[in-house]
């Protein structure tokens, strides 16, 4: 594995972990519960945080995203253990992808478009680190604030949470 990838990799195992141990607790009796009426629900917010090892496997393997193209289908999970399995069927294949890549490759620059007009161009690794992995830590940090406002356990991102003390 390249040592740009192993480096990509060691800062999204820990991410993809977190994020992992949300889905673990997903209340699903909740999912419709939205904390303001701006707020998406939280299994619309839960589902959109499937997505991004599944944006990472995308960048890894296209050079440009026409946003207003054709996309990925939606999941649709409903329970627990079907968000679980769909992330982690995600995060292999993306991880598997990543493995796979050269230094070279993860520096051929990446672009997505909207209407055939250029509105990201860097490069790939740049995209992961921004639009998959911090899009996704921003993401889980909404969803630590649903938990908390239904009672739900927060599970420690980067150490004990004041659930786990």
């Amino acid at each position: 594995m390249s040592m740009l990838a192993q480096t990509v990799l060691l800062d999204l195992d820990q991410e993809f972990a977190g994020t992992r141990r949300m889905f673990e607790r997903l209340p699903e009796q909740h999912l419709e519960y939205t904390p303001h009426a701006k707020s998406w629900p939280l299994g619309k917010l839960a589902i959109h945080l499937l997505d991004p090892p599944l944006w990472g496997t995308v960048t890894c393997t296209t050079t440009t995203l026409a946003f207003d193209g054709p996309m990925p289908d939606k999941v649709q999970p409903t329970t627990a253990a079907e968000f679980l399995r769909i992330w982690d069927e995600r995060v292999a294949q993306f991880k598997q992808t990543l493995a796979g890549m050269s230094d070279e490759a993860l520096h051929v620059t990446w672009e997505a478009t909207m209407s055939g007009h250029v509105v990201m161009s860097m490069p790939r690794f740049v995209v992961l680190r921004t639009v998959v992995m911090n899009h996704m830590i921003h993401h889980r940090a909404q969803l630590t604030m649903y938990y908390r406002m239904l009672d739900v356990p927060v599970p420690g991102l980067y150490g004990p949470s004041a659930d786990e003390k």
